[in-house]
């Protein structure tokens, strides 16, 4: 019985927590085949050039993997850093991405829930007040704004490496970390995604308006109307 009701839990377990499970999954499991992708390509280089190929272990543990990884990491954490920010104030009539243009803004506390408002299963922190009620009332987007900056500041060190390994490869003098985060390569790295992720919010946003999916929390009822802003399936 104890074996049984161990495995219904763990099933239970698994069922609510599904959806990060399923993309910790897909994750893992695209950063390892981007490390063996990586280390075949990098390996054919070597042998073009009449170099000695290297193992996976040396190439995720390279300045190349290194900056390849968080210049994609920094892009997508400031592409949702900008998303939490700009939806408290921002509104997009018709998209399920939106609030209710009325509710633009920090809303009030009855309607945040917090302080004398908080329910009693409210976290501690929502029945706080001052400095830990606002650390707590922006804590997702503090933390993305802070997972962006250590990216970013990650991809400028491992770029920088990488950057300068090719120079001396190419008999020229290494860049200092201030001259390289100054530079077209770091900033078309930086742009060339910051592009693309931000092209992808404003597709979400708009083609929310008029195309659905049905069942998805991320659109609207199939038969909710185009005006209908921030309705939820």
């Amino acid at each position: 019985m104890v074996l049984r009701h161990g495995v219904v839990q763990t099933v239970k377990w698994i069922k609510e927590n599904s959806l990060s499970l399923a993309f910790l999954v897909m994750f893992l499991l695209a950063l390892g085949g981007q490390a063996v992708a990586g280390t075949l390509d990098l390996d054919d280089q070597q042998r073009a050039m009449g170099d000695q190929p290297i193992s996976v272990w040396e190439y995720v543990t390279s300045s190349s993997f290194a900056v390849d990884v968080a210049e994609n990491w920094q892009s997508e954490y400031l592409q949702f850093f900008l998303y939490i920010a700009l939806t408290v104030w921002l509104v997009q009539k018709g998209s399920n991405e939106s609030k209710a243009i009325e509710d633009a803004g920090a809303e009030s506390d009855e309607e945040q829930r917090i302080g004398a408002h908080a329910a009693p299963d409210s976290p501690r922190w929502a029945r706080a007040s001052g400095p830990r009620l606002w650390l707590f009332g922006n804590s997702l987007g503090l933390v993305m704004g802070l997972i962006f900056l250590l990216s970013w500041a990650a991809q400028s060190v491992a770029g920088q490496a990488a950057y300068n390994s090719q120079r001396l490869a190419d008999l020229r003098d290494p860049v200092t970390w201030s001259s390289y985060v100054t530079s077209p390569e770091f900033w078309n790295r930086s742009l060339q995604n910051w592009q693309s992720e931000l092209l992808a919010v404003l597709s979400m946003v708009v083609l929310s308006i008029y195309l659905r999916q049905r069942g998805s929390p991320e659109s609207k009822p199939v038969g909710a109307a185009h005006a209908a802003t921030g309705v939820e399936s």
